[in-house]
């Protein structure tokens, strides 16, 4: 935004209330367990927090806002002998949901009926969020998700479904059997943490019906809301959960342990991570492809993963999704999907190549619907850690014709990369020697990082030479543009600082990279870099702002081209803040100085025109 004189300001940026992003996790967790139910006020500064530039005004948080921040709402997905699966209860009762997603809801959150999960099982589905919901945290939520990891932002067009199905024998029901479920829906993908909580919440609800439910309803609108590199204490139906929730600038392949403290003596239940897969467990059947299937996901190619169970499925496609960590799998991805769903059609079509998402699914007659697919995996009953895969080839497609295949990888892809025969040795030898599953997880969760940082170091470096120069930012003219992404230019880059640098696989990483600059993943990475960097760019040109004398430069403008001046620099602050754009410390403040003392040196009648100065 140019800056030389009012009308080269740009448009007018509409001023929107913003909300303190300082929530009530602020609170000591001790504090925060006894606080009402009803509406909290978030306007507690956080200690730690040293930014001086934080939005004025404290945010309100309404009946149910804190609920809103971790849940959209419990359902409870009963059978019904004459209507099929019916969604019986939702909690809280003012939440909405759409004909459409209930009745995705009541389908996703039962197992087929081939699949014999008699007891409890738990597993996750993903499904379009049916409309446009606006929240009265709308923004508040945005600010928090700017520090949580790529992998951890919330969905804005899906659903999360996290199950717990209890199917038992009754012989005073006609069907013979119970079956229910109780399902938590979440913008947030914390796999772990929910499978966890309903581990707590189900089975008291199972034994003591609605009255539960509400109560936990209740407990969970008191919890501080979900803020990124926070350690929360979460009460829930008499037990303490502490967590802490993961941030953007946390180590890459680090767990930030939660420590013990004094006050600990409440806390129940501590959990090392919140969405972490166990990513051995899935991958033991078919691990000596894991290499293969990397590149499959980081490409974005159509997947489906055949499954006898609902929660293998879901495990599945989940850590296929986390493989590609810290880099955010872009396309879709359903941990669980059924001939009922209303993608069904879409995503099986012959007309035209299958699209990129991975599926998970369990009903054998996707076996025939889905044998045109590129790449199917076929997951048979998970052996324990103890026992020995089989070396499995790769198989192809022809040979799939039932479900009842034998486990492996069906396709005909060949893989850019050599097979890295280290750490199928290194796993192998975790298992003769009895190596504890949690120890061969992190091997396992380590190569797949070093691996994906390998791939991504060299575009990281490439995009970051596509910024200007911080010498030709200058505060009177609109902020230099970033250079655009040349692939034949970047290719140039990767003989001398290519992944060899970093990886010691060979193969075709040429060619790789050239599948990649296609994928979905690509696009979706470049999309949020680029945002980042122009944001970098925008908050230099502010910095650069705050180094002039204001209150000089306006002496050779007329009063009404001052006014002009000073609306359009208290809508760039206005945008700053909004956008948390990522200023010095204190430049905003500074900012809001000059622009003050530009509003005082005018006429009265002119300050009353600007209304009052931009100070908090």
């Amino acid at each position: 935004m140019a800056l030389q004189g009012p009308e080269e300001l740009g448009q007018p940026v509409e001023e929107s209330e913003d909300l303190d992003d300082q929530d009530a996790s602020s609170i000591s967790p001790a504090e925060e367990i006894t606080l009402p139910a009803g509406p909290g006020s978030d306007d507690d500064a956080d200690e730690d927090d040293e930014d001086d530039d934080e939005p004025a005004g404290t945010t309100v948080l309404l009946p149910w806002d804190r609920f809103s921040a971790w849940l959209h709402c419990i359902c409870v997905v009963g059978f019904d002998l004459e209507l099929g699966q019916a969604v019986e209860v939702i909690y809280p009762h003012h939440s909405k949901l759409s004909e459409k997603e209930k009745t995705s809801i009541c389908y996703l959150s039962f197992p087929d009926s081939n699949s014999g999960c008699l007891g409890d099982t738990q597993f996750c589905f993903r499904f379009r969020q049916g409309s446009n919901r606006k929240s009265s945290l709308g923004h508040f939520l945005e600010s928090s998700d700017r520090d949580a990891p790529p992998c951890l932002k919330r969905e804005q067009g899906h659903y999360y479904g996290y199950v717990y199905f209890r199917q038992v024998r009754d012989k005073s029901l006609k069907r013979g059997y119970f079956q229910k479920s109780l399902v938590l829906i979440s913008k947030l993908p914390y796999v772990t943490f929910f499978h966890s909580l309903l581990k707590i919440m189900a089975p008291e609800y199972f034994e003591k019906q609605e009255p539960c439910l509400e109560a936990a309803c209740n407990d969970v609108d008191r919890w501080p809301t979900p803020h990124p590199g926070r350690i929360l204490t979460l009460p829930i139906m008499g037990v303490v959960i502490k967590v802490r929730i993961p941030a953007c600038y946390d180590k890459a392949g680090t767990s930030q342990l939660v420590q013990s403290a004094q006050s600990d003596n409440l806390v129940s239940i501590v959990l090392p991570t919140i969405h972490e897969a166990d990513l051995f467990r899935c991958f033991f059947p078919v691990f000596f492809h894991i290499q293969m299937l990397w590149e499959l996901v980081l490409l974005g190619e159509a997947l489906v993963v055949m499954a006898p169970s609902p929660a293998e499925s879901s495990d599945t496609v989940l850590a296929l999704v986390s493989c590609v960590s810290p880099l955010r799998y872009c396309s879709d991805f359903r941990p669980y999907f059924t001939i009922h769903d209303s993608e069904f059609k879409e995503y099986t079509t012959r007309t035209q190549a299958p699209p990129s998402v991975i599926l998970g699914v369990t009903n054998p007659f996707f076996a025939k619907t889905l044998q045109h697919w590129p790449h199917i995996i076929r997951i048979g009953d998970m052996k324990q850690a103890g026992e020995m895969a089989k070396q499995m080839k790769v198989k192809k497609l022809k040979n799939l014709k039932t479900l009842d295949s034998k486990p492996g990888v069906y396709t005909a892809y060949k893989p850019y990369l050599n097979k890295d025969e280290d750490i199928i040795k290194q796993l192998q030898k975790g298992v003769q020697q009895k190596r504890p599953p949690a120890a061969q997880n992190a091997i396992l969760r380590r190569y797949f990082l070093e691996l994906t940082q390998s791939f991504i170091i060299p575009l990281e470096r490439y995009v970051a030479s596509l910024m200007p120069l911080q010498k030709s930012i200058s505060p009177w003219k609109s902020p230099p543009l970033l250079r655009p992404f040349v692939q034949q230019d970047f290719m140039r880059t990767l003989e001398k600082a290519g992944p060899q640098l970093t990886s010691r696989l060979k193969g075709d990483w040429i060619g790789l990279y050239r599948h990649f600059l296609k994928s979905p993943n690509f696009d979706g990475w470049f999309r949020n870099r680029r945002k980042e960097m122009t944001q970098k760019l925008e908050a230099l040109h502010l910095e650069a702002l705050c180094e002039e004398d204001l209150l000089q430069r306006v002496q050779n403008h007329s009063e009404v081209e001052t006014v002009d001046l000073v609306l359009k620099l208290k809508e760039k602050l206005t945008q700053a803040e909004r956008e948390h754009l990522p200023v010095r410390g204190g430049t905003l403040a500074k900012l809001r100085a000059h622009i003050d003392g530009v509003i005082l040196a005018l006429p009265e009648d002119l300050q009353g025109i600007l209304h009052k100065p931009a100070t908090p």
